[in-house]
C-alpha cells in the first residue's frame, strides 16, 4: 500500500519535533507521573505523503533494569485501545449490524433487549467488569461470565464504560468470522496495514522490547509481556476489551487508515442527551482528555488504563499517539492532564497559529501608509494586535496622528447592550469616541470628521449577514465616498471560515441596518473582502490591508489569535457558528436563543417547548454535525462535527420543527428582517421539507460578485 511507503520514508528521514509536546512529557517524567513515553503526531491527507510532525521517545522503559531507556520501537500493553484497534475494527469489517440484538448473534444470551449498538456505545446497562474473586481461568470461563452478567439498568438509559460489552463483542466476532478475535484481527487489520509488531500474546523473544507495567502484590518484578488487565490475563491474554500489544509506529499506520475511511463508526451513535460515543470510539465524554483544548468536537479516540491513548481529528486530519506505562511499577494518579496537554500543543502546531491581521501588518510597516495624515479610527475592544496591544495604543506609540475614534454597536468597550449608545471618551488616550450607534445616528457626522484625513476600520466580525459591524462599515464607506476621504480596512479572519456560503439571499426590498446589502446569511467572506465587493457600488477611495498566513478554511482557533467576545452575547466560536441559523428566529416574542446565559445561541427555549420532544424530533432529522439535548423548556445544541454544520439548514430545521410540534407559537413574520427572504418564509410556514427549502436558494449572482472580491 502506497501510504506505508510514504510513512516509512517520513520516519526514516526523521520527523520534526514539537518542543511544547516534549516539554509536557518531560515535565511528567520529572514529576514521576510516568517513567517514559513514545509520542507521534502526524497528519494524513489523502493523496499526499504522511506528515510526521513529531516522533520521539522519552525517559525510561523500566525502573527495574538500570539504564533501560525508552526507545521508539518499544512495544506497549495497549490495554483498552484493544477495544477500538482490534475489536471495533473487526466488527466494522465484518459488517455486523449494530441494531440487531446480541441474542441474534449469541443465542444463549438471555437479555433480549440489548443490541450490538448498546455494547459498542457502552449503553447496555452492564457492570464495568465481571467478578475477579475468587480467581478463575480460561477464555471460555470469561465469556460464560459475560453471558450471564445481569444488567444493572435498562439498555440505553445510562453510560457505563464496561469491559463486559467488549468481551461479548469479541465473542460475536468469533462466531461471525469463524476465527478467534486475535486471528481475525491479525489477518484483516494488522497484516494488511503493515502493523508488524501488533499482536496478542507476544512471544518471549520480544520481551526485551516490551514496556513493563505493574508489579503485582507478592511479586519481585513487574509484569512484562503478559497483559496487565486481570480479566484478559485470566482468559489467557486474548479478549475483546484488552490484551493487545503494539507500538507507536504501528498505531500511526492504523490512524492513517481510520482517517482515510468513511464510516459511521466514528460519528455520534449514543442516545440523545447523554455522553457522546461512536461505535467503540469516544467522542465527547469524561474520557475525552486526549482531544485537548483546541481540537474541535467531532474527533474520535480512546485511552488505555496502562497509560496509552490515541486521538484523531478529521478536520485537520491529525492523529496524536501517546504511549506510556504509567502503571509501572505501581499505579499513579490518572494522566488525563498530560494527555490533554500533548493534544493541545499538537493542535497548535498543526494549525500553524501565526496569522497576522491587517493591524499586525501595519505595525510591521510602522504605519508608514498613515504617515502625515489625521486618522479617524473606527474600532472597538476587538481591535487588538497579536500581542494583545490595542490598535489605539499601537498607533499612538508609532506616532500616528490619531484625531478621532468611532465605535459601533455595543460601544468602544463592547459592553453596552441597548439601542442608544452615546458618545464617550477613551480614558487612556483622552480621545473622543463618536458613537455610530446612537439612536438613528449611525453614520459619521460632519462634526466628527472635521479633523480627519483618512478613516481606518478595524473590527472583528463573525461572518453573518445580520451582525451590525458590517453595516457600520458600509455607512462609513458611503460617508467617506461622499467626502472624498480615503477609507482603509484592516482585515481580520472570518472566525467561522471563509469557505461556506449559505442562504437565503436577502430580498432587495428588505435592506436595513440589520441587513444592509443583499447577500446570504453566511457569506463566507472577511470584512475587507466585503468592502471590496460593496465598493463596486459605493465607489469609495478604498484600501484594504490583507492578513498574512490566513487560509480560507481556517477557523479562528487555527489562527493563533485570541478569541475576544465581539459582543456581550457572542461568547464562543461555537456560538458564532450556530448564530447564523439559531438567530434567524429570535425576533419571535416569547422565544429565547440563550441571550444572558452562559451559552448564547447554543440553546433555544420557550415556556411552550417540551425539551425531550424537540430534542428527539431534531435528532431524528440527522442534522449534519448537530445533536440536540433537552433542557428545561428547550434544547441545547451541541456541535459534534463543525465542518459538517450547515448553520442555515439548522435554522430552517429548527423553524420547521417548531412549526410542526407547536403550531402558531413561533412568529415567522416577526423574523422577516433576519430571515430576509419571502419565499423562504412562506416555505417554512407551509411546512416544506427543510432540505428542499435550502436546495431552492439561488445565490449565483452573489457568488459571481463574491469571487471578484476575494483576497485569499
Amino acid at each position: 500500500m502506497r501510504f506505508l511507503i510514504w510513512l516509512g520514508a517520513a520516519l526514516a528521514a526523521g520527523a520534526q519535533e514539537i518542543p511544547a509536546v516534549s516539554r509536557a512529557i518531560e515535565e511528567a517524567i520529572a514529576k514521576k507521573q510516568i517513567p517514559g513515553a513514545v509520542a507521534i503526531v502526524g497528519r494524513s491527507v489523502p493523496g499526499q505523503p504522511d506528515q510526521v510532525l513529531h516522533r520521539h521517545a522519552y525517559g525510561l522503559r523500566s525502573y527495574e533494569v538500570p539504564g533501560e531507556k525508552m526507545t521508539l520501537d518499544t512495544i506497549f500493553d495497549a490495554a483498552s485501545l484493544t477495544k477500538v484497534v482490534a475489536t471495533t475494527s473487526s466488527v466494522m469489517l465484518l459488517g455486523i449490524d449494530p441494531d440487531r440484538t446480541v441474542t441474534s448473534y449469541l443465542p444463549e444470551y438471555p437479555y433480549t433487549t440489548i443490541t450490538v449498538r448498546h455494547l459498542l456505545t457502552h449503553y447496555s446497562g452492564l457492570r464495568p467488569d465481571v467478578d475477579l474473586e475468587p480467581e478463575w481461568s480460561g477464555e471460555r470461563e470469561g465469556i460464560r461470565r459475560a453471558l450471564v452478567d445481569k444488567p444493572l439498568t435498562p439498555p440505553g438509559e445510562k453510560f457505563v464504560y464496561s469491559d463486559i460489552n467488549f468481551l461479548l463483542l469479541g465473542e460475536i466476532v468469533r462466531r461471525v468470522s469463524g476465527e478467534p478475535l486475535n486471528d481475525y484481527a491479525r489477518r484483516m487489520v494488522f497484516q494488511p496495514l503493515g502493523m508488524k509488531d501488533t499482536q496478542f500474546v507476544p512471544p518471549a523473544s520480544l520481551k526485551g522490547r516490551i514496556a513493563p507495567t505493574e508489579r503485582l502484590k507478592g511479586e519481585a518484578t513487574s509484569i512484562r509481556g503478559v497483559v496487565h488487565d486481570p480479566t484478559a490475563r485470566f482468559m489467557g491474554g486474548v479478549a475483546g476489551h484488552a490484551g493487545l500489544f503494539t507500538t507507536a509506529d504501528d498505531l500511526a499506520l492504523f490512524a492513517r487508515w481510520m482517517l482515510t475511511r468513511k464510516t459511521d463508526f466514528t460519528r455520534p451513535q449514543s442516545p440523545a442527551g447523554k455522553p457522546v460515543r461512536g461505535f467503540g470510539w469516544d467522542i465527547d465524554t469524561s474520557y475525552s482528555a486526549p482531544r485537548g483544548e483546541l481540537f474541535p468536537i467531532g474527533g474520535f479516540g480512546h485511552t488505555g488504563f496502562t497509560g496509552t491513548s490515541l486521538w484523531m481529528d478529521p478536520v485537520s486530519r491529525t492523529y496524536v499517539i501517546l504511549l506510556t506505562n504509567a502503571v509501572h511499577p505501581q499505579r499513579t494518579p490518572p494522566i488525563a492532564a498530560l494527555r490533554r496537554a500533548v493534544a493541545t500543543e499538537a493542535a497548535k502546531a498543526v494549525t500553524g497559529g501565526n496569522t497576522l491581521t491587517g493591524l499586525d501588518v501595519l505595525i510591521g510597516e510602522k504605519f508608514a501608509r498613515l504617515a502625515g495624515k489625521r486618522v479617524g479610527l473606527i474600532t472597538n475592544h476587538t481591535g487588538l494586535a497579536r500581542d494583545g496591544q490595542r490598535n489605539i495604543d499601537a498607533m499612538i506609540a508609532a506616532g500616528v496622528q490619531l484625531t478621532a475614534l468611532f465605535s459601533p454597536e455595543h460601544g468602544i468597550a463592547g459592553k453596552e447592550d441597548h439601542e442608544n449608545v452615546g458618545n464617550s471618551k477613551d480614558e487612556k488616550s483622552g480621545l473622543t469616541v463618536w458613537s455610530l450607534y446612537s439612536g438613528k445616528q449611525r453614520r459619521p457626522s460632519d462634526e466628527s470628521l472635521k479633523n480627519v484625513d483618512v478613516l481606518v476600520f478595524d473590527i472583528q466580525d463573525i461572518g453573518a449577514r445580520f451582525y451590525t459591524f458590517l453595516s457600520t462599515m458600509v455607512n462609513a464607506m458611503e460617508e467617506a465616498s461622499r467626502r472624498k476621504l480615503p477609507f482603509v480596512v484592516l482585515d481580520r479572519p472570518n472566525p467561522i471560515t471563509g469557505t461556506r456560503v449559505e442562504g437565503p439571499m436577502l430580498d432587495a426590498d428588505r435592506q436595513s441596518f440589520i441587513a444592509i446589502r443583499p447577500m446570504p446569511i453566511r457569506h463566507g467572506m472577511t470584512l475587507a473582502e466585503l468592502a471590496r465587493m460593496i465598493n463596486e457600488e459605493v465607489k469609495a477611495d478604498l484600501t484594504v490591508v490583507p492578513m498574512q498566513n490566513w487560509q480560507r478554511d481556517y477557523w479562528l482557533d487555527q489562527t493563533g489569535l485570541t478569541w475576544v467576545n465581539p459582543s456581550p452575547n457572542m461568547k464562543s466560536l461555537n456560538g458564532a457558528l450556530l448564530y447564523p441559523g439559531v438567530a434567524m428566529l429570535e425576533f419571535s416574542k416569547g422565544y429565547s436563543v440563550g441571550r444572558g446565559t452562559d451559552a448564547p445561541f447554543e440553546q433555544v427555549s420557550a415556556e411552550w417547548i417540551n425539551g425531550p420532544e424537540l430534542a428527539g424530533y431534531l435528532n431524528q432529522r440527522f442534522i449534519p454535525g448537530i445533536r440536540a439535548y433537552p433542557i428545561k423548556s428547550g434544547v441545547r445544541l451541541v456541535i459534534t462535527e463543525r465542518e459538517a454544520v450547515n448553520s442555515t439548514l439548522l435554522g430552517v430545521e429548527l423553524a420547521a420543527a417548531l412549526q410542526k410540534l407547536y403550531p402558531g407559537k413561533i412568529d415567522i413574520e416577526a423574523c422577516a428582517r433576519l430571515i430576509g427572504n419571502r419565499a423562504t418564509m412562506e416555505a417554512i410556514k407551509k411546512g416544506d421539507d427543510p432540505r428542499r427549502v435550502v436546495g431552492s436558494w439561488d445565490m449565483a449572482d452573489f457568488m459571481a460578485k463574491r469571487q471578484r472580491a476575494l483576497l485569499y
